[in-house]
């Protein structure tokens, strides 16, 4: 369906609409903010930006004051903070806004909490640890808040925590070194989450927003997108599993985003992943026969795809858009 803008658009271009009425109908068709949605806009701006300040506040306050502070001061400001966060949810949850601004400073100070502990007590963890744990206490949170965001950095926390744990044990039973280790946990873990993401969005509509779905694509794409890159320049290796999960990736990709549920910026992520790929592998076979030519050839190739990619993401827009 045409959005009101190009709709409107449409109607001045073809004359629909006298030129002297040009300014209502942009004024009633609602493209401009009015002043209740800037009143509205503004509002909710100064108390996000309130509520991160003070959460950050705490930290770098303990962070300068360490050694004036002591061991049961330090632990008993955050946990002030912590208490007062939870305390302002409660009473602000009838006002969905603050509930949620509560929730997400709750989130932090639980973090700096945790960091605060290893930090004083010295208990040798893991680095992913921290973050793992992290995520575990706050899923309660983000499962009661029903907020995007908080569901987000929520995955964030198991994306650093998978991240940090393939890097120092590397893959299960030694099958992958430690990077590749982590570029499969972090493929797998964003994509089933884009999976259940999606899925979960036709049942519960704050899930809708677009910017998780797609931060989630991203998250898997990269990964996928790096272990075919890391079997490129691989000499040693005649096969990985990456081309084949890559192959089903792109697949699904377009059949998903293309019929399913139509998004261009899926799409144009896919095409860039297969130009850097495609790209790659004929400059490591081109680059060993003679150099000159292989970047005559390496500029041509990043022409010709990038161009059959706009035209085609161009005709793909004009569909979706009428």
């Amino acid at each position: 369906m045409a959005s009101i803008r190009r709709e409107l658009v449409g109607l001045i271009e073809r004359e629909a609409i006298p030129r002297e009425q040009v300014e209502r109908a942009v004024r009633l068709s609602g493209l401009h903010p009015t002043g209740r949605a800037w009143s509205v806009f503004v509002d909710r701006l100064l108390l996000w930006l309130g509520t991160l300040a003070l959460a950050f506040a705490v930290l770098f306050f303990i962070a300068y004051n360490w050694a004036e502070m002591t061991r049961w001061l330090r632990f008993g400001l955050v946990q002030v903070a912590l208490v007062a966060a939870i305390a302002v949810y409660c009473w602000g949850a009838r006002r969905p806004e603050v509930a949620r601004a509560s929730l997400t400073a709750a989130s932090l100070l639980l973090g700096v909490l945790l960091a605060l502990f290893g930090q004083v007590y010295q208990t040798g963890a893991d680095p992913w640890q921290l973050f793992f744990i992290w995520a575990v206490l706050m899923l309660p949170w983000v499962l009661v808040a029903r907020f995007d965001v908080l569901w987000v950095a929520w995955l964030g926390l198991l994306n650093v925590s998978l991240a940090l744990y393939f890097r120092i044990w590397g893959g299960a039973f030694g099958l992958f070194a430690s990077d590749v280790a982590a570029l499969w946990g972090l493929f797998v873990l964003n994509t089933l989450a884009l999976v259940a993401w999606e899925l979960a969005a036709r049942r519960w509509y704050w899930l809708a927003a677009g910017w998780p779905t797609r931060l989630l694509a991203l998250g898997g794409g990269i990964p996928i997108t790096l272990l075919v890159i890391t079997f490129i320049f691989n000499e040693r290796a005649d096969f990985s599993p990456s081309l084949l999960v890559y192959a089903l990736w792109l697949l699904a990709l377009y059949v998903v985003y293309r019929h399913w549920k139509p998004d261009l910026f899926m799409l144009a992520g896919g095409c860039l992943s297969a130009i850097v790929v495609t790209t790659l592998f004929l400059g490591r076979h081109l680059f060993g026969q003679a150099e000159a030519a292989g970047f005559l050839m390496m500029s041509l190739v990043v022409l010709g795809l990038g161009s059959a990619a706009v035209l085609w993401l161009k005709r793909l827009h004009v569909e979706m858009s009428s």
